[in-house]
């Protein structure tokens, strides 16, 4: 058998390097900066750029996709491999230790820290390494493989709706996406964004301010209010509520981001905000909206549903917008198989003091890890590689792109225990992990390549 981390081991210093490098573009959806060949602004379009000169330079072939998606390929023959990884990131909050563009690395923990370094620039870095030893070492015969690195997974992946139906790009053979936890996915949940809207009178507050996108959990609410003692006085007198004033008229809600998939692990400043605010001022509209999200799987509204693979649903509240009247709240709902979405949204409106719209929506995912014969290969490879036979595939709340790309599931790699604090303050990534999934994704591509010949 092919050793595989011996073959990579003289790679790692490099693909480091390039990490670095790469993470410390900011790579933030960027409207001010789109243009027709940048469709997700500077940031995302520069990243490609410097992947795209890397690439051409290693003798791999290049299509920018019209600035939707970095399409890095090579071989020859009729079965395709995908990998799919993408390079935008979800913005910054203050209170980062290093400065989250920097690419920091700290020696005594032997760690990265970065936007991106787990989500998802870290995993794709390694699967182009994997490639490209793959291909120095003439391992790639007799099939293709394309590393496509999108530009807006985080907004909804309009970069590979863009590449699979407006490009009619090929669709693989067996594919995978790095941007998940190993051993490897077998099912994801459906997705559901909505959002209550229209117009709200609010005794005494003039404007709330929450949240940038809707799959994290709200970090930091600003509220500006009249009668600004009055709750000045109620955060006196409720020490356990984590706020402060920042100005004559302005409050500051604070909480603890996570990903949306996981709004358990977080606390979200936007519902506390709510709730203290329709208590202070006697809001019927806020204090009822904040009950009904102050628990995230939907048990306060009914609408909680369950099922053995893939668990509880989830309703993470991502951002809350009011001023001159108007107010906005948008929700990132999570589902299971066993749960109807469009009966939940039903459910939802009928206890809502606003209309909801649906925005957009993604079906569930589920592949039977039994009977799949290219996730049997993939735990295989995974088993071989790190020896462990305790962690098993599973289902996750998270959506990836493997909803995007045909035969395709999520494969690492955030290994078992690790937590790399992805859409939070201080993401890292441990370099052991990130140099330990090259050779993974090395004897995947490979062995993806010759399944069944």
């Amino acid at each position: 058998m092919l050793d595989f981390k011996k073959i990579c081991k003289s790679y790692e210093k490099e693909a480091l390097n390039t990490l670095q490098k790469d993470v410390q573009i900011n790579s933030i959806y960027d409207p001010s900066t789109i243009t027709n060949e940048m469709p997700y602004g500077k940031g995302v379009y520069d990243c490609f750029e410097f992947l795209k000169e890397l690439a051409l330079k290693d003798g791999f072939n290049v299509d920018l996709c019209d600035g939707h998606c970095l399409e890095i390929s090579y071989g020859k023959g009729e079965r395709l491999i995908g990998i799919f990884a993408h390079q935008d990131v979800v913005p910054v909050t203050p209170g980062w230790t290093h400065d989250p563009f920097s690419g920091y690395i700290d020696e005594k923990e032997n760690r990265m820290y970065s936007r991106g370094t787990s989500d998802d620039k870290g995993p794709g870095i390694a699967a182009y390494y994997a490639l490209k030893v793959l291909k120095e070492n003439d391992l790639i015969k007799n099939y293709r493989v394309k590393l496509v690195f999108g530009g807006d997974e985080e907004r909804g992946s309009s970069c590979l709706e863009y590449y699979f139906h407006t490009l009619k790009k090929e669709d693989p053979t067996y594919g995978f996406t790095p941007d998940a936890d190993f051993p490897l996915i077998y099912g994801e949940k459906g997705i559901v964004n909505y959002k209550y809207s229209g117009t709200l009178p609010l005794n005494n507050v003039i404007s709330i301010k929450a949240g940038t996108v809707f799959n994290v959990v709200i970090d930091t609410a600003i509220v500006k209010v009249t009668n600004a003692e009055k709750l000045a006085d109620y955060l006196k007198n409720h020490s356990e509520v984590k706020a402060e004033r920042i100005s004559d008229d302005e409050f500051k809600f604070i909480g603890k981001a996570a990903h949306g998939s996981l709004p358990e692990l977080g606390f979200n400043s936007g519902v506390e905000a709510l709730r203290v605010l329709g208590e202070v001022y006697d809001n019927k509209a806020l204090s009822l909206l904040a009950k009904e999200y102050e628990n995230p799987n939907g048990e306060n509204m009914g609408v909680k549903y369950e099922s053995k693979d893939m668990g509880a649903t989830t309703y993470n509240v991502g951002v809350i917008n009011y001023e001159n009247g108007k107010f906005e709240l948008i929700v990132n709902f999570r589902h299971p198989e066993n749960c109807n979405p469009d009966e939940a949204i039903e459910k939802i409106q009928k206890v809502s003091p606003l209309p909801v719209f649906v925005m957009s929506k993604s079906p569930y995912l589920y592949y039977n890890p039994e009977t799949t014969d290219f996730i049997k290969e993939l735990y295989k490879v995974y088993v071989e590689e790190t020896g462990d036979t305790v962690h098993k595939p599973m289902a996750i709340g998270g959506g990836t792109y493997a909803k995007e790309a045909k035969h395709t599931i999520a494969f690492g790699s955030c290994f078992p225990g690790k937590v790399d604090h992805i859409h939070e303050i201080d993401e890292k990534i441990d370099l052991e992990d990130f140099f330990n999934s090259i050779p993974i994704y090395a004897h995947a591509i490979y062995a993806l390549g010759n399944l069944n010949k």
